[in-house]
């Protein structure tokens, strides 16, 4: 059963949450918080393991709260959302911590599998919203290709380079596997190397790092 905290300043929000919720044995919604600041002391409490977080609350927002909690209590996942799904938000979310952001009029199936990806500790962003992220956070006016190992960002090696290109523009591990010809454990494998040396949690922290880095621009792709 996943444990569930829902943070949001409007009361009939948390309720139509958690009855969304409450269906699904796979649940139990444990508390609700009205602000940011009630929302990282329940959880501290509770020790829910997903935190469905609004990002505009009162007295501390959700950012700043999942702020707190990534760095007080890593195991309380973070899932934000918000009605303004605006890109400075959702860089500003992920980059405290949280690990997705959904705009509030997913549907209920749609929320139901973020909790379950982020419990996980997989990303899960909406995909209209990482599409435009990465057209917003773009730093290269054309495709860059991988750089020399000597001027790699954060030591990667050229290979690292080629598998962060690729999952940058979209691809996932058996697509890299396939282009790269080598095996789907291998990509796996330097795809953690690769979160190490960037400093970065997750595939959402990764394509934000390349785009902003210049690794790849809007367009670059497979085809």
């Amino acid at each position: 059963m996943i444990r569930v905290l829902i943070a949001d300043d409007q009361p009939l929000v948390r309720r139509g949450l958690a009855l969304i919720l409450a269906p699904d044995p796979a649940f139990e919604v444990v508390g609700e918080a009205e602000d940011g600041a009630r929302a990282v002391a329940l959880a501290h409490e509770l020790r829910p393991d997903v935190v469905v977080m609004d990002i505009r609350m009162p007295v501390l927002d959700g950012v700043q709260a999942t702020g707190e909690l990534a760095r007080t209590l890593p195991e309380s996942r973070v899932l934000a959302l918000s009605t303004f799904d605006m890109d400075e938000y959702v860089v500003a979310a992920l980059r405290a911590g949280a690990y997705g952001f959904l705009p509030k009029d997913v549907s209920p199936e749609e929320l139901i599998a973020a909790i379950h990806t982020v419990h996980t500790g997989e990303a899960a962003v909406a995909p209209r919203l990482l599409t435009r992220l990465i057209s917003t956070y773009v730093r290269a006016s054309s495709p860059a290709r991988p750089r020399p190992a000597a001027t790699a960002p954060a030591g990667l090696t050229p290979r690292e380079l080629e598998i962060w290109q690729l999952l940058a523009t979209g691809f996932d591990n058996a697509e890299i596997a396939g282009d790269l010809e080598i095996s789907v454990s291998t990509v796996k494998n330097h795809i953690t190397g690769i979160f190490t040396k960037l400093g970065v949690r997750d595939r959402a922290q990764a394509v934000i790092a390349a785009y902003e880095s210049g690794l790849v621009a809007a367009g670059y792709g497979s085809g």
